[in-house]
This record gives C-alpha cells, sequence and structure tokens, in this order.
C-alpha cells in the first residue's frame, strides 16, 4: 500500500537524538494528533517533515518521494504549515494574508482570477473572519490572528496541511470550529491533516491516529486503541501539592476523585483523614463517625467540613 507519508527508522534532534527510530506513515484523507510534552520533539519532528531539519538517520517520504530530494517549491506544493507563532507581515489584512496562499501557484506579480478570489471568500466565511477581512492583522485578537493564518494555509490547496498547536489563543465554541473544518476538509477534499495539540481530550474526538511523543519514541496507531493500550491517557493524575494536607478516603469514580481532590486540598490544610465522601451521582454522601450528611454541591461539602472541623466533632 503507498502512503502519502512514510517514515522509516528516523531518527530526528540536532546534535543528540530527540526521537529515534520513528516508523509510521499516514494516508490521504486522515486526521492525526501529534501529542507530547513540551520540548519533547513535536516541533522539531514537524520541521523534519518538512526538509527543515536534517535526519539524523533513517527517512522520511512524501508521496513516495524523498524529502531530502524535495526543493522547496515542491515541498510547499505538497505541504502548507501553520505554525504556533507567526511573524505577523507589516499592514496587511486578512484577506491579503489568506490570499498569500494562492501565491505558491503564480509569480507574485500575478492577479488572482475569480475562481481563486471566491475560494477566498468561502475560506473567509467558513472561519467566521467575514467581519475582518479588512481589518489589519494588527488589530486582531489572538484567536481570530490564528484562523487567518490558517485560512492562508487552507488557500494554498495543497494535499497536507500540518498545525502547529492551531487551537492556541481559541475559545472553546472556535476550538470545535476549527477541528471541525479540519476534520470535514480532511474527509470531503481527501487531504491529509497533522495537527499538535495540548488540548488533546477534545481534540482526539476529531482525529484517525495519534502519534505520541513519548520516552525519545513515537507511539502511533488509530487514536482509540492509543489511548486504551496507555492507561497513563485516561487515568486523572492527582497531584499533591499541598504537603500538610491530608486527604479523606474518597469513593468516587476516576475523574469525579481527581475533581475532589484538587478541591480538598485547595482550601483545607486540616486532617481529614476521619471522613469519607462518597460520590452517589446526584450528590456526595458525607461520612464520619459520629456524622452523616448528603451535600449536593462541593460550596456544600466545604461548608459541612469547615463546620465540622471548627466545632471538633469527631475529633
Amino acid at each position: 500500500m503507498k502512503y502519502f507519508l512514510e517514515i522509516k527508522q528516523a531518527t530526528i534532534g540536532y546534535s543528540n537524538p530527540l526521537v529515534s527510530e520513528i516508523d509510521s506513515s499516514l494516508e490521504l484523507g486522515e486526521v492525526c494528533l501529534l501529542m507530547g510534552n513540551n520540548g519533547i520533539g513535536k516541533t522539531t519532528l514537524i520541521k523534519s517533515i518538512l526538509g527543515q531539519n536534517k535526519l539524523l538517520k533513517g527517512e522520511i517520504s512524501i508521496n513516495g518521494k524523498s524529502i531530502q530530494k524535495l526543493d522547496p517549491n515542491e515541498i510547499a506544493s505538497q505541504i502548507a504549515i501553520v505554525f504556533s507563532k507567526a511573524e505577523i507581515p507589516d499592514n496587511y489584512t486578512v484577506i491579503d494574508l489568506i490570499s498569500l496562499g494562492k501565491y505558491i501557484h503564480y509569480p507574485y506579480y500575478f492577479k488572482l482570477n475569480e475562481i481563486d478570489k471566491q475560494e477566498i471568500t468561502e475560506i473567509i466565511n467558513n472561519l467566521n473572519l467575514s467581519e475582518y477581512q479588512n481589518k489589519k492583522l494588527s488589530e486582531l485578537s489572538d484567536g481570530n490572528l490564528q484562523k487567518a493564518f490558517i485560512g492562508r494555509a487552507l488557500a494554498q490547496n495543497s494535499p497536507f496541511i500540518i498545525l502547529d498547536e492551531p487551537t492556541t489563543h481559541l475559545d472553546e465554541e472556535n476550538k470545535l470550529m476549527i477541528l471541525s473544518l479540519l476534520r470535514n476538509l480532511a474527509k470531503s477534499e481527501n487531504k491529509l491533516i497533522l495537527f499538535s495539540s495540548h488540548d488533546w481530550r477534545l481534540a482526539k474526538e476529531f482525529s484517525d491516529k495519534i502519534w505520541w511523543i513519548r520516552g525519545q519514541k513515537l507511539v502511533s496507531g488509530i487514536s482509540e486503541e492509543v489511548i486504551l493500550n496507555n492507561s497513563e491517557l485516561i487515568t486523572p493524575k492527582i497531584l499533591d501539592f499541598n504537603k500538610t494536607f491530608h486527604s479523606p478516603e474518597i469513593d468516587a469514580p476516576k475523574l469525579e476523585k481527581e475533581m475532589m481532590f484538587s478541591f480538598l486540598q485547595k482550601n483545607f490544610s486540616q486532617d481529614l483523614r476521619k471522613f469519607k465522601l462518597t460520590f452517589k451521582n446526584e450528590f456526595w454522601e458525607l461520612n464520619s463517625e459520629n456524622f452523616h450528611d448528603n451535600c449536593h454541591s462541593f460550596q456544600e461539602i466545604k461548608q459541612s467540613l469547615q463546620t465540622l472541623i471548627k466545632t471538633s466533632i469527631s475529633y
């Protein structure tokens, strides 16, 4: 089977390897989520795919051709890129920036035709940028600026789009809009989409595959299989930062337990080990040796515990 993007036994990095022995491939029409901690090699991997970073070992090929053998114009015709941090062209408006995506196909002095202009208008409408199309980029919010750079990548009409943290600076509504747009684009126009995100719990809902960099290796596969095979992705991590706090027994599902532990350690420094909290779906049951209460909110739990501590009940 021929894949659009193939990575074979690749090691990426600089003087020292960041990620070693990468073997993975992606097809047109797929959406892949790239995730991993800061500084672990996500951007380096993206730059390696773009041919901007020389591989320490192995090979990356785009549409059957080694990336090392493609010149910058050939790479631009195959891959559109949106970095999370980009320079803002002076005096450019939204429509100017998005129109730039067309000029990988034309000389700089060429005038866009009506089909190009219509496509740019559709992109602006789909990104909810119509009211800002004539505004200077310097006047935009971070979120709308991010959408404008995404619009430029869409206008490029490349079969492969890479986005480095595309939902950074976006509120929930715009995150969903961008991710839905990218997935629809992949499926309706047979494009390959690779995007990195820290908001992976949301982003995974839109991705077919996951690439997860951890321990200098790339874990890859169908999103649901990667998550099910790596329990740390779905098991909440309880951060014990309050060293004077002693938690009560918390009988609850993992997510509710994490939230309750977080709430209690922020609000109490006392020893709460003589209490037990049990999640009952519609309320929390608070118990101690001499006390029982049903609390319907975190605030009620806080008030009950404060009263118990103050009056020294069950101590």
